[in-house]
């Protein structure tokens, strides 16, 4: 019996390097809703609606986005900002890379979780409920880190392949069964 787990990515990160430098004044200047303080902060800050996520730009032509809900909408959000720069009269040039840096994804187990035998059971676990009432879980393979609640509600983050996310919770599971987290 294969019982699945519904996982729904909440946040893809990608960061894309262009091959130019860019031009921050003249993009805060030529595009509407482009932040750009220097003395604040070094990037130019720009949200886009939608696709819903925000963008980071620095001079040397990296651009950090976070807030996509899948890598095709990060890939959507990195072409429309080009779009956008190409009709402020932004000259970019060649095709930039693209990079996945993490993936934050949620699910529900549907089962009450005790943390105490997860804290005393597992290694890589912190646990502090005065703290924060969630257990933070480090697995190794795949390699990203889970918030565990009592409840049963799970967060997953560090991943950068969305199937890494769909395997680290099934193994999840299967490691509460065995150990009689439930």
């Amino acid at each position: 019996m294969k019982e699945d787990i519904e996982v729904k990515i909440q946040n893809v990160v990608v960061s894309v390097v262009f091959p130019n430098e860019l031009n921050l004044s003249k993009i805060a200047e030529k595009v509407e809703g482009a932040e750009y303080e220097p003395e604040v902060f070094p990037g130019l800050v720009m949200r886009l609606q939608k696709p819903k996520a925000g963008l980071l730009v620095f001079r040397s032509g990296k651009v950090n986005c976070t807030g996509a809900r899948s890598i095709d909408e990060a890939k959507e959000v990195i072409e429309k900002f080009i779009e956008i720069l190409k009709s402020a009269g932004i000259t970019v040039s060649g095709k930039p890379e693209m990079e996945i840096q993490n993936i934050v994804a949620s699910a529900d187990l549907k089962k009450e979780i005790n943390l105490d035998k997860i804290a005393f059971t597992l290694e890589n676990v912190e646990f502090e409920p005065e703290q924060f009432p969630g257990l933070v879980y480090r697995m190794d393979d795949p390699k990203v880190v889970f918030l565990i609640f009592r409840s049963g509600k799970i967060v997953c983050t560090g991943a950068r392949k969305p199937e890494d996310v769909n395997k680290a919770a099934r193994k999840l599971k299967k490691i509460l069964e065995k150990i009689g987290a439930f």
